[in-house]
């Protein structure tokens, strides 16, 4: 890491731009400093509200942890701050627009139309907080800032992995800083309902197998995320999803709800009361247990759920899922499929479209206004119901075109372990910007056809005409946890999240990655200095895995990342939370010192080749790291990663021989790299979309080597 900041250092001063992220709307750098070693001084004008004065004093601690205590003797610089009352915060109206100014002669001035203003403006004044040899100072800057979309949200997953409430808190703190606000609660699914039913209490002790949060705990957090200008809206998926709820109210499912003994041995699962050995070699799905939605009762549960679970999130939006409902759940029922001929329903879809109507209904009683899964939009609902859209961009166009206010979340999936620039390229109003092409699909196998047309590129779609726009309240990021431990959580949130709060945030023209990656590491280093512990779990996963030499594992794990787009679970499946344990479950998306090293070998092949001598330095650290690896790989699952290891030695080998002057790089020895770079390439391939890494072979270790492109520079510039 001491390399990789001497490396981005230059960049920013160079640049003489502050790393902000998210970018301002408008913003002017004087390129002076203000000293602060003597701290900051807060002047309201006015009274400040109880949770501003919170806020203040918030941004007083995080300052002292990024630019140390005040010293004693050395006068503070004075901020000045004053706000407007905002009756619409919490709310997608909410004022959010600020300004910032920043100057020697005038101390620090923050003007807020409400108080989100002021916390976003706060967030911003850290980020011009810069360590010199002098000593703490602030950049000089004139900033007017609001955002480009109000909805700015990640989607946290607790049901298959549970949080515990200190995890979730980080996750809030680290939003507040990257002004992100809107925290999507996933609260129940098949692996655990997580929230105290007082009502309904066996939903927590069988659905959730005693993992939840109490009712205190969900006011205490929801409270928290107020405080930082976050919203937290709940999701409780029905009528898919469902298997938590059903395992404690099995008289509601619309088929037989197996047992834990029945999911480990599937041949004992009975279907309509007939035993079947038809899945004998399939593993029980825990995502596809449904609601009987043709009985009365069921609607009168979730009704009640609702209600109850309503007064715990004062927020207006509810989530009421609507995903992936299998149809076989209702069509290998005969009593449904006997209603659905009764009421002229010609299929599941249509039984599940009148349902959520019903859904919406009582939520709209409730006085809640209704979010789901995009699944939902071909339900006759209201209007105002919100559409998430996350099966691709097309239906961003569609949702909207019926009028549809729009979440979008295609393209943001953290979970897919894609890199930030990935995120990063996608525009919420794009309706082409994600989307399988039809050759893409092609490669699917012929079973999952119909469920993968759904995921199908649109190439006609239209764009957004200026109504359509309109709707797009913004976006989010979810974070869904089959292979996400507690532990992992920060490191597989963040920093990506922050990339993706930009593009929320900034003006669409803001699409420089190579300048996000070169923020990015800065950003990081100030989440973890006031909070985030990614870097301390990262720390202590390596020791339990590797407690007589943790430098193998640290320096393989630098550079290699997961593979993506959904590989990674078809590994798991056979390992199940093994996984979690595993090299794979340290190594990050964006690996940081890889960036820098591709970015030096594209600046060497320009001709900066005074850049060979940090580049040899890191190569051959990765050659020789190989030899200690095989010393320190004495488990299984480091043992599977043996083979990167050797990999990544013999793809650093090429970029040693590369940067030689030439001598010896004749044919034969462009047709062996080659042949080396080929095997990466592949793997690189093999995970490039959902569909591929569906079919073809992955590494045991589930890791990439991600300086590849830079070693393929070198040899490039070498020919």
């Amino acid at each position: 890491m001491a390399l990789l900041a001497a490396l981005c250092g230059p960049a920013v001063a160079a640049t003489s731009s502050a790393p902000l992220m998210p970018q301002p709307r408008v913003i002017t750098l004087s390129g002076q400093d203000i000293p602060v070693s003597g701290g900051v001084r807060i002047e309201w004008a006015g009274k400040p509200t109880p949770m501003l004065r919170r806020a203040g004093e918030r941004f007083s601690a995080r300052l002292a942890m990024l630019a140390g205590r005040p010293v004693p003797g050395v006068a503070p610089v004075v901020l000045h701050i004053s706000s407007q009352p905002d009756p619409t915060y919490l709310s997608v109206q909410e004022r959010e627009h600020y300004t910032l100014g920043v100057a020697a002669n005038g101390g620090i001035h923050l003007d807020a139309d409400g108080p989100a203003g002021v916390l976003h403006g706060l967030a911003t004044l850290l980020q011009l907080v810069a360590l010199t040899p002098q000593g703490p100072v602030l950049h000089e800057a004139s900033i007017d800032d609001a955002p480009r979309f109000a909805w700015r949200g990640v989607m946290l997953d607790v049901s298959r992995h549970f949080m515990s409430v200190e995890t979730v808190k980080r996750q809030l703190d680290a939003m507040e800083l990257t002004k992100l606000n809107v925290l999507h609660w996933h609260l129940s699914d098949g692996t655990g309902f997580r929230v105290e039913s007082r009502r309904f209490p066996r939903l927590q002790r069988v659905g959730g197998h005693n993992q939840y949060y109490t009712q205190a705990q969900v006011r205490q957090v929801v409270a928290y995320a107020a405080d930082r200008g976050i919203r937290i809206v709940p999701e409780f998926d029905v009528p898919g999803h469902a298997l938590s709820l059903l395992e404690a109210y099995p008289e509601l499912a619309a088929q037989h709800v197996p047992s834990e003994e029945e999911r480990k041995y599937p041949c004992t699962i009975t279907i309509n009361q007939v035993r079947t050995d038809a899945n004998c070699n399939k593993v029980y799905n825990l995502n596809n247990a449904a609601f009987d939605p043709t009985k009365p009762q069921t609607l009168r549960f979730i009704s009640a759920l609702y209600e109850e679970m309503g007064h715990l999130f004062p927020d207006r939006y509810f989530h009421s899922g609507g995903d992936e409902v299998a149809s076989r759940q209702w069509n290998d029922n005969p009593a449904i499929v006997a209603y659905m001929k009764q009421h002229g329903f010609a299929d599941a879809p249509a039984l599940q479209a009148a349902f959520t109507a019903q859904i919406e209904h009582a939520l709209a009683r409730q006085g809640k206004i209704m979010m789901g899964w995009d699944e939902v939009s071909e339900a006759p609902i209201p209007s105002n119901v919100v559409v998430e859209a996350w099966r691709g961009s097309k239906w961003v166009q569609s949702a909207t075109a019926a009028g549809h206010p729009v979440v979008v979340s295609s393209g943001y999936y953290l979970d897919l372990l894609t890199p930030a620039a990935t995120h990063y390229q996608v525009d919420p109003i794009d309706p082409k910007a994600v989307g399988l092409p039809q050759d893409a699909l092609g490669k699917g196998h012929g079973r999952h056809r119909p469920a993968a047309d759904a995921f199908a590129l649109d190439p006609d779609a239209k764009p957004l005409d200026a109504a359509q726009r309109q709707l797009v309240l913004g976006g989010e990021a979810p974070l869904w946890s089959e292979l996400v431990s507690d532990e992992m959580v920060d490191a597989r949130m963040w920093p990506r999240s922050a990339a993706i709060a930009e593009r929320f945030w900034s003006d669409a023209s803001v699409r420089d990655v190579a300048d996000m990656e070169r923020r990015l590491p800065l950003i990081e280093h100030e989440l973890e200095a006031t909070g985030l512990q990614a870097r301390v779990h990262e720390k202590e996963m390596i020791a339990r895995l590797t407690p007589q030499n943790v430098t193998p594992l640290t320096v393989l794990t630098s550079v290699t990342s997961p593979v993506r787009n959904y590989a990674l679970n078809r590994l798991a499946s056979r390992s199940g939370d093994a996984m979690l344990n595993a090299p794979v479950a340290i190594a990050a998306p964006d690996s940081f010192d890889a960036i820098a090293f591709n970015a030096m070998a594209a600046r060497y092949a320009a001709g900066e080749k005074e850049l060979a001598v940090p580049m040899r330095e890191m190569l051959r650290r990765y050659v020789a790291n190989d030899a200690a690896y095989a010393t320190v790989a004495t488990t299984p699952l480091l043992q599977d990663a043996r083979p990167v290891s050797q990999q990544l030695a013999e793809v650093a080998t090429v970029g040693l021989e590369a940067l030689r002057k030439h001598k010896g790089h004749g044919h034969h020895w462009h047709r062996r790299v080659n042949r080396v770079l080929a095997v990466q390439d592949a793997t690189f391939a093999a995970c490039a979309t959902s569909v591929v890494a569906r079919a073809r072979p992955q590494p045991p270790s589930g890791l990439l080597i991600d300086i590849v492109p830079g070693v393929h520079a070198l040899v490039n510039h070498a020919h």
